[in-house]
Order: structure tokens, then C-alpha cells, then sequence
């Protein structure tokens, strides 16, 4: 098949080219990187600060167009795939409907549905925007909520969502928002990760070493703000037991290098499962305290391990489990090898390709 892959999303996109290309598909990726994380790509469609570098890409994205003709299937990373104004989105998309075989909508991350249900129906205890029947009213949340909510972003992603050919949920949480709406085409397929050729290194240092990685701007949005306070708490209590590794803002070569060689990983608070940063650190047997609810083994049809130490969202939580896997050190072999077996049950990069091998030819 002659896929195209459009936009990025923590390195989603990218790791699941790798996948089909080795089963034999012509692959393109299209995508700015992610940003500042810099992800590997085909085509960049990077855009520059100001005005002019929205004219500068709208021009780019224009001239490319006549070459994302003719593909199988053309899969969105998002309703808003390019860094563009949403209103600049609409024709772009309709072409691309109107010349390619099939469109796949990623619902991966941020957009109006995962927004809009999680304000309103709830359907998780706790996530981005609510806590139990509370809605959050941090200036993060609804910051969102602004720019999703009765927007042209709203209107966008509705269209796609609605003449799409297929919905793809990368996680529990973006199935329980769209299955409801889409029943008839809506699939979970789990994130791709391509696992590491060398074993991990038996450990050699004699602290525990957690790493949390802050993405620049949305810390208080994902909680690492809270995680964050908490480590530092439960660093200052067990200075000569635990050391503490901060990532912020940085490429996401850089960011690999200095998780390398931790003990665990502190990610997104709110969650319910791991995404791709934990679990890429679990496919190198670094234990993720974070989403490790039931729900998340459920939709695996995973009965067996356990890797993920699950926190509530809030700060004492991630203190508790965190001091207890800091004074408890002779639980991590166990852990980092169910950590590694997790990921190369459900996510491994392969494993995936073939899942959307199979989607994309039904």
C-alpha cells in the first residue's frame, strides 16, 4: 500500500512508518516534528515564527498538494495536522479527501472531543479537565477548552470525524470519548514502540534514579508541575537514597539520553495509561509511576503484569508511591521486567503495523 502519515504526535507517526515500511508498504511521513522534540520525517513542514511563516507553510503545504494524490490512505495525526490556523485546514483536507482512497483520523491527543467529553459526560473518574463530577478551572484547562470548545477547531474536527473512513484511539481514554459517537468506526490500536536491541545495563549506581521530562508550557496542564513538587519533597527526605533527572523542552535525542539509565519514569498525572515517553522508558526497563488504572490492563486483555505503579492526581499520592519504591529499591528488578515484557506484549512496533495493515485493507 502507499500510505501517507500526516503530522506528528510523540514520535506516533514516525515509529509506525518503521513498521509498515518492514512489512513492505511505501510509507511517507509529512509532519513538523512535534515541535521542539524533533522527530524524524520525510517531508518537514515546519513552520516558522510570525505571519510570514504561516504564509511560508501555507505556500509549502499548496505545492506539495499535487503530490498527496493517489494513496491508499492518508492517516491525520489530528484534525488540526498542520500548524495552521483551523479555517486554512478545510481546504486542505477536502482535497485530500477528494484525491486518496481512504482517511484515517488519529484520536491521539488534544481535540474537541476528548475536550468536550471530558467537561461534560465525564466518562473517566479523573482526566485533562475534570476530577470526579469537579471540572477543572486552572488556567491550562481552560486554556483548551477555549480554543476547542464553540471554535473553528470544533467545526474542523467534527467534519473529519464525521466523513473520515476510520477513527484510530491510540489510548483507554480517547476510546471512551469517541467509541460513543462513532461505534461503527472507531478502533483501538495501541501505540507503536520499537524496542531496544540491547538489554538494559544491570544497575550500577546506588540511588534510585527517577526522571521526569517537563514539556515546556503545559507542566501545570499535564500535572508534571505536582509530580514534580512531590519528587523534589521525597528527594529532600532521601537525599542519600534517590537521584532526581529533569528534562525539559529539549530534542527528543537529547531527551532519550538522559533518561537512559533511570530507575523510573514520573509521567502525566492525569492519565489512566501510559503514552509514548513512558512507554519507550519501559521498553528499556525504567518503571513508570503514573496511569496504571485497571481499565488500561482491560482494553490490552492483559491479565497478568502489572509494571505500572498507578498515582491518583494529586501530590500525596505521588509522594506515597514514590517514597515507597525509594525505600523499598528490591522491588525494581521484578518491575523492569515486567515493564519490558508489557511493552513488547502490547506495543511493539511490529505487533502495531500489522494491526494497521489490518485496519487499512478491511
Amino acid at each position: 500500500m502507499k500510505i501517507l502519515l500526516l503530522g506528528e504526535y510523540s514520535n506516533v507517526h514516525n515509529t509506525l512508518a518503521e513498521g509498515l515500511r518492514t512489512l513492505g508498504h511505501q510509507v511517507t511521513v509529512a509532519s513538523n516534528g512535534d515541535f521542539w522534540k524533533d522527530y524524524p520525517r520525510d517531508v518537514d513542514l515546519a513552520r516558522r515564527e510570525g505571519k510570514l511563516g504561516g504564509m511560508a507553510l501555507m505556500a509549502k503545504v499548496y505545492a506539495l498538494l499535487p503530490r498527496w494524490r493517489g494513496y491508499d490512505v492518508v492517516q491525520l495525526i489530528n484534525p488540526m495536522f498542520l500548524e495552521l490556523k483551523a479555517e486554512r485546514i478545510f481546504p486542505i483536507y477536502r482535497y485530500l479527501r477528494r484525491h486518496n482512497r481512504k482517511i484515517v483520523l488519529g484520536a491521539y491527543g488534544m481535540d474537541w472531543y476528548w475536550v468536550h467529553e471530558c467537561t461534560y459526560r465525564k466518562p473517566l473518574r479523573y482526566s485533562d479537565f475534570n476530577i470526579g463530577s469537579t471540572v477543572r478551572t486552572d488556567e491550562p484547562a481552560l486554556k483548551e477548552q477555549r480554543d476547542w470548545l464553540g471554535t473553528e477547531k470544533e467545526r474542523l474536527n467534527k467534519l473529519i470525524a464525521r466523513e473520515c473512513d476510520h477513527i484510530v484511539t491510540g489510548l483507554y481514554e480517547y476510546q471512551v470519548c469517541y467509541e460513543p459517537h462513532f461505534p461503527q468506526k472507531t478502533s483501538f490500536i495501541p501505540f507503536p514502540i520499537k524496542m531496544p536491541t540491547a538489554s538494559p545495563l544491570p544497575d550500577q549506581h546506588t540511588r534510585t534514579r527517577v526522571f521526569i521530562g517537563i514539556s515546556k508550557g503545559r507542566s501545570a496542564y499535564k500535572g508534571t508541575d505536582i509530580m514534580l513538587r512531590a519528587a523534589q519533597q521525597v528527594l529532600s527526605r532521601h537525599p542519600d537514597r534517590m537521584e532526581l533527572i529533569q528534562a525539559e523542552g529539549v530534542p527528543f535525542v537529547e531527551y532519550q539520553r538522559l533518561m537512559d539509565g533511570s530507575d523510573a519514569i514520573l509521567d502525566q498525572l492525569y492519565s489512566y495509561t501510559p503514552s509514548m515517553n513512558p512507554l519507550l522508558a519501559m521498553s528499556k526497563g525504567i518503571v513508570c509511576i503514573g496511569g496504571g488504572e485497571p481499565e488500561n490492563y482491560e482494553i490490552l486483555g492483559e491479565q497478568q503484569l502489572r509494571p505500572i505503579i498507578n498515582v491518583q492526581p494529586n501530590y500525596e499520592s505521588v509522594c506515597h508511591e514514590l517514597e515507597q519504591l525509594i525505600l523499598h529499591p528490591e522491588r525494581l528488578p521484578e518491575l523492569k521486567r515486567q515493564s519490558i515484557e508489557y511493552v513488547r506484549r502490547h506495543h511493539d512496533y511490529l505487533k502495531v503495523a500489522r494491526q494497521y495493515e489490518a485496519l487499512y485493507t478491511k
